[in-house]
């Protein structure tokens, strides 16, 4: 079991910093710099903001020194977008003035080949004299939206998550900000590791094991350099919180993409397939798949076996799901004789009672949310739940509007059923204690799948995907009974 204090982790201060000093912007809104500190005033940095330059008396607004040493106080953290030349001679400079920790994004080092290897050594050697924790280099920052802080260069979008992320591709973290927003996801914490040359994915790994805000933990992952202690921090983790990996350095393209990319040097798939089979941690293949099985594996309880329910009114999606099931090594059971009995007042006659049930349409469009899926998931050969959604506000309004109400008493009930529908959803799903995955080609701009998700219920954007994260859902809870069992 992993330590569950957060502040004893080598990463804190990087990530909940009090104070940062920041080597690199000044008042040309076009540096890299200069945007990575607008980003965090930006995000509103509640902490103290100390730009180091040596000609600018302010810099954004800030009062500005000409040197670390000026500095009225001693900083958590420093963050540091210099040239390669004088990087290290400002690391040692922080280290004089006793700052512990250290993010660096600047670029040319280990990536760079034989010079930029030794040079990277010298700047681990300085960090080292000093007792410095760094970031980097080559990395592109740190984000925790629940503590206000993005030292990233891209302004944060989107909300405070719990899906725990640390990466080996430097704006990566960045780029993820408007893909996660739209799904209602978002970070607790994001490391942008770099090169690696000091603190790891492993070292993420340990931080986010004991983040309260993390759920789920997600890995951008390029080549892993401390197989045994990721194995074991993994093991230790996995029991209490679910690790999802995307590995991009198995294939030949991958594998010179990434030595260009960080200096990595990656292994073959089968080596991380057991790497991560022995560590607990669950593979994506693509980076869709990677936030899947990070939104399901975050949001639900891991179901007991492999056996699923579909519930849909439209054919279609119902049997793409029932063929993403088989393909995801899951099962679909037929129902027992009560669970058809106990169905048959909620659905036509001219209804599927097999597995999927395929309403086509419901006498009562409410009993689709409530009665229907809480008799499914009662059935005790029914592990878990995959449900299609075609909800339509427009339609209850229209329903509402032909009854005799007034357009403004329409769309003020409609919201009304709307709450009540995903509700009902959300309560049978909670009393049950059986994962309930939606799938939809709708979006959050639709009233019932915001909704839903806001309530807990995770929906994904069609059966395919729905039925790989319940897989995933499905082999988290293998690999944890296997490694309690070892």
């Amino acid at each position: 079991m992993m330590n569950s204090n957060i502040q004893d982790s080598r990463l804190f201060k990087i990530a909940n910093p009090a104070g940062i000093a920041f080597f690199g912007a000044s008042n040309n809104y076009s540096s890299m710099g200069t945007n990575m500190l607008q980003s965090i005033q930006a995000m509103g940095f509640k902490g103290a903001l100390y730009p180091v330059h040596p000609k600018e008396e302010t810099v954004l607004g800030l009062t500005a020194y000409a040197s670390v040493s000026d500095l009225p106080e001693t900083p958590d953290l420093a963050v540091i977008v210099l040239p390669t030349r004088i990087v290290i001679e400002t690391m040692e400079a922080c280290g004089k003035k006793g700052i512990k920790h250290a993010i660096v994004v600047t670029a040319g080092f280990k990536e760079m080949g034989t010079d930029g290897i030794a040079l990277e050594k010298k700047l681990l050697e300085t960090t080292r004299a000093y007792g410095i924790t760094m970031v980097g280099p080559n990395c592109i920052g740190v984000t925790n939206p629940h503590h206000l802080l993005n030292s990233t260069f891209l302004p944060f979008e989107g909300t405070p998550g719990f899906i725990g992320m640390a990466s080996q591709s430097g704006s990566f973290i960045t780029q993820m900000f408007g893909y996660l927003g739209p799904r209602g996801l978002g970070f607790s914490t994001g490391f942008s590791v770099g090169n690696e040359a000091d603190a790891d994915i492993v070292d993420c790994m340990e931080y986010f094991g004991a983040c309260p805000h993390t759920r789920v933990i997600a890995l951008y992952i390029e080549s892993i350099r401390r197989g045994r202690a990721f194995i074991e921090t993994a093991r230790a983790i996995t029991p209490e919180k679910p690790i999802v990996a995307f590995y991009v350095g198995g294939s030949e393209g991958g594998k010179r993409a990434s030595f260009s990319h960080t200096g990595s040097l990656a292994g073959p798939d089968r080596l991380y397939d057991g790497i991560f089979r022995q560590s607990g941690v669950i593979r994506a293949y693509s980076i869709d798949e990677m936030f899947d099985f990070c939104y399901v594996l975050g949001t639900l309880p891991p179901p007991a076996g492999n056996r699923v329910a579909i519930q849909t009114h439209s054919g279609g999606p119902g049997a793409a799901a029932a063929d993403g099931c088989s393909r995801a090594g899951l099962v679909l059971p037929s129902l027992s004789d009560d669970t058809r009995d106990k169905l048959s007042p909620y659905i036509p006659a001219t209804a599927s009672h097999a597995n999927p049930v395929d309403l086509t349409y419901t006498k009562n469009p409410l009993d689709y949310f409530s009665k229907i899926p809480e008799i499914l998931l009662s059935d005790e050969h029914t592990d878990s739940m995959l449900v299609y959604l075609l909800a339509s506000s427009s339609m209850i309004k229209r329903a509402l509007e032909g009854m005799g109400m007034s357009a403004g008493d329409a769309d003020e009930n409609t919201e009304k059923i709307i709450d009540q529908q995903c509700s009902s959803m959300a309560d049978i799903m909670t009393s049950g204690g059986k994962p309930l995955v939606g799938y939809s080609f709708l979006t959050r701009q639709n009233s019932f799948i915001k909704n839903l998700q806001d309530k807990g219920i995770p929906v994904l954007p069609g059966p395919e995907r729905a039925a790989k994260a319940m897989g995933a859902l499905v082999r988290y809870k293998q690999l944890r009974d296997k490694i309690a069992e070892d």
